[in-house]
């Protein structure tokens, strides 16, 4: 898969240096995947959480912090639409990021 963009990861483990390695093992492992169907990634991830539109949430650090993803399929494409704590996604809504 695709990963747009690790910019983004990186900007927030430096903020979190305990989200750094949880993160990029998430980074390397969804590199090498190749998920074709939400389906492949509940495979892969059994606790990641399904939602609307594509988008996929991903517990990072022991559920510490949550990872929204929004991905196309048919591309390969993974875009990351949010990043933060518990308290911090508790504030958005994920079919808008």
């Amino acid at each position: 898969m695709r990963i747009i963009t690790r910019k983004t990861l990186k900007e927030f483990w430096e903020s979190h240096p305990d989200a750094e390695q949880p993160l990029r093992a998430w980074f390397k492992f969804t590199q090498k995947a190749d998920w074709k169907t939400p389906a492949d990634v509940k495979s892969d991830y059994g606790n990641a959480s399904i939602l609307e539109d594509n988008r996929v949430c991903f517990n990072i650090a022991g559920n510490k912090y949550r990872l929204v993803v929004k991905i196309r399929y048919p591309y390969r494409g993974v875009y990351i639409r949010f990043v933060g704590t518990h308290a911090e996604y508790d504030k958005i809504d994920v079919n808008k990021v």
